[in-house]
């Protein structure tokens, strides 16, 4: 197992940095499309959906939604990142509720609805980071891994209260708070290094702890639902690591949120409706 991680790991990496960082504009929105798209593709099983025609038709469906909102400019506007403002509420609801009120979100059509304000404000995000400029998509991708290193290092060391036993056993309160001082130090950073303003700089550190909570809710989310359908992993696209799920589901939920609350700060602008 460990040498086939290894092996994945080799080869996605430098794909991963290349198509992140190298690529701009078109180019840039249909690799990220892809990304997402793999990921729809696991979200359909994940919504019960197991005739392959079928999922193959719902990701097709989800292709062309995308391909429509690059070609109008919603794929780089801001009210696909107020949709999944509104859906996390949802997600949030749901995840600290569960099993209770689970036929809320349970029915395959409403799993799907639920993988739209997911995934496709995600895309947005990405394209929207990637607009404004290498350096906070690369800060939002640091964030989330420094808050899994931090939150795995704090957990295994003083871990004792379960944040959603029902949903993920291993996560604890401990954790969480080692995640929040990783990340809280990366925005010092970083605001340091691009030589923000204090207030700029203050408003980085508080959407940092925001997004940082918010990803560890788009962490349960994805368990929430591999629970529900008694599975462990997304599926086997990434050998050794499962699926792209589970490597992207802390991002789902990062992405248009920092994108939403943070840039147009840093912007000094709003972004355009």
């Amino acid at each position: 197992m460990l040498r086939q991680r290894i092996i994945t790991a080799a080869w996605l990496a430098p794909v991963v940095l290349i198509g992140l960082f190298g690529l701009k504009g078109s180019a840039f929105a249909l690799f990220t499309a892809f990304m997402v798209l793999l990921g729809a593709w696991e979200w359909t099983n994940l919504a019960g959906v197991s005739r392959q025609s079928q999922r193959i038709q719902l990701v097709a469906g989800a292709a062309v939604l995308m391909l429509l909102m690059w070609f109008t400019g919603a794929a780089l506007a801001v009210w696909p990142l107020w949709c999944a403002a509104l859906g996390w509420l949802l997600n949030l609801y749901w995840v600290t509720q569960y099993p209770n009120n689970g036929h809320q979100w349970q029915a395959t059509a409403r799993r799907l609805s639920m993988g739209l304000w997911v995934l496709i404000p995600c895309w947005v995000g990405f394209n929207i980071l990637r607009e404004s400029g290498a350096v906070w998509l690369l800060f939002v991708l640091l964030l989330v891994w420094a808050a899994d290193i931090g939150a795995y290092f704090a957990g295994r060391r003083w871990g004792k209260r379960k944040l959603a036993p029902r949903v993920s056993p291993g996560k604890s309160w401990e954790g969480v708070v080692g995640g929040l001082v990783a990340t809280t130090l990366l925005a010092i950073v970083f605001a340091l290094l691009q030589s923000l303003t204090l207030g700029v700089g203050i408003g980085l550190v508080v959407v940092t702890i925001i997004v940082t909570l918010t990803s560890v809710l788009g962490d349960l989310l994805e368990s929430m639902l591999k629970r529900y359908r008694g599975i462990k992993d997304s599926s086997q696209l990434l050998p050794g690591h499962g699926g792209v799920l589970d490597r992207i589901d802390s991002l789902t939920a990062a992405i248009p949120l920092f994108a939403l609350l943070y840039l147009p700060v840093l912007q000094g602008q709003v972004l355009p409706l």
